[in-house]
């Protein structure tokens, strides 16, 4: 079963004292801390976060090391460009408003998150052989965040209570699972646990970033280095005027080498803006991704024109980008939709019962590439940590 497919079933797109003890050498300094059983988290995105939140409930020491300055990951978003939140990676829910509550795991927690779906007449085109196709969009699962985004749902209901065990500017270059503890080390630090459960993207995993003591088993390499990472990118342009549908799918030939879509950003927002949001990911975003920012604005305006009239280049005020295969710590968009399920459960497979991983790519199977899967992907591990 692939993602897709899984969807339309479900009807849904310097030195200094380590917080862990550290191991003696020359130039590394030992903690007086210890703990009858530690977890480390690498990485601070949607499953990082979420296995952190959970661990603390269970009342399991852990500490999360995130590479980049902050946390969040691929639910980034800004505040800036609009008068509402924008979201530069997860954008939509996809899945019931009760997934709020199964991440907060917290009966007495009220979860209030306001979401608007879409309505079946909104305009809905399909951009083929140079000739926009209008019809309506009919069913539609898809919801957009009204005011928030998925990193706001983070920031409020999950970092709070964890916010004191992330380490940021850790990035992490070796993880030695050989001893009866597991060693993560970064530039300047080295951790022990006696877990550890690897959340960051598949790509820096794919390029070696993260490197692994004794390397990894071989149907694990193999699934890590068979699986295609989408590269991805996100543009929002402000016009004077709103010229465009609700949403427009290109037409992808064949239709596993990616997607391209434009849709209105403002829908459902209390907002007179007029924001237009492109979605591109797989081989087709490449058309987008090799372009500088002017070039880019370019190539999308002048795309733009051609769909509408010679509507986008007098209407443009300005825009923003977010290419999500050029950031240091992500390096792509997420696991593909046509994925083998086989593969995403190989890639999930824990490792000599230290190694364990969770995230958008390392699920179950059942479903991959989206927020509430690298949720869930975390709550598995979690529990199969202290189970």
């Amino acid at each position: 079963m692939t993602r897709k497919e899984f969807l339309k079933a479900a009807s849904i797109l310097g030195m200094h004292i380590s917080a862990f003890p550290a191991y003696s050498s020359s130039n590394r300094h030992i903690s007086d801390r210890t703990s009858s059983s530690t977890v480390l988290v690498i990485g601070a995105g949607a499953a990082g976060l979420s296995a952190g939140y959970l661990l603390k409930q269970k009342g399991i020491d852990f500490k999360i090391l995130e590479a980049s300055p902050g946390y969040g990951g691929r639910i980034k978003k800004t505040d800036d460009f609009a008068d509402f939140p924008i979201p530069l990676g997860a954008e939509w829910l996809t899945v019931s408003t009760s997934i709020f509550d199964k991440i907060v795991n917290d009966d007495a927690v009220s979860v209030d998150v306001n979401t608007v779906g879409y309505n079946q007449n909104d305009a809905y085109g399909i951009w083929k052989n140079n000739k926009l196709l209008l019809s309506d969009l009919g069913s539609f699962n898809y919801r957009k965040f009204v005011n928030s985004t998925w990193f706001d749902f983070f920031d409020e209901h999950i970092v709070p209570s964890i916010s004191q065990d992330i380490v940021c500017n850790a990035a992490v270059n070796t993880v030695d699972y050989a001893g009866s503890k597991v060693m993560v080390s970064t530039e300047s630090e080295v951790y022990t646990a006696d877990k550890v459960i690897v959340t960051v993207p598949l790509k820096i995993i794919q390029n070696g970033t993260v490197k692994f003591t004794p390397p990894l088993p071989k149907n694990k390499l193999k699934a890590i280095h068979n699986a295609v990472v989408w590269d991805g990118i996100k543009v929002f342009l402000t016009f004077s005027e709103r010229f465009y549908p609700t949403y427009i799918d290109f037409k992808i030939t064949p239709e596993t080498d990616g997607q391209v879509s434009y849709f209105d950003a403002a829908y459902g927002q209390n907002t007179d803006k007029n924001i237009l949001g492109l979605f591109a990911v797989g081989t087709p975003a490449k058309n987008y991704t090799s372009f500088d920012d002017d070039d880019l604005k370019n190539y999308i305006l002048n795309e733009l024109d051609k769909i509408f009239s010679n509507r986008a280049t007098p209407n443009y005020i300005d825009h923003i980008v977010q290419d999500w295969s050029k950031e240091p710590y992500i390096q792509g968009a997420y696991l593909n939709d046509y994925e083998d399920w086989k593969t995403v459960r190989t890639l999930s497979k824990p490792v000599a019962d230290k190694i364990y991983f969770a995230g958008e790519a390392y699920t179950s199977g059942d479903d991959w590439g989206s927020v509430q899967a690298a949720t869930q992907a975390a709550k598995e591990t979690v529990d199969k940590i202290t189970d």
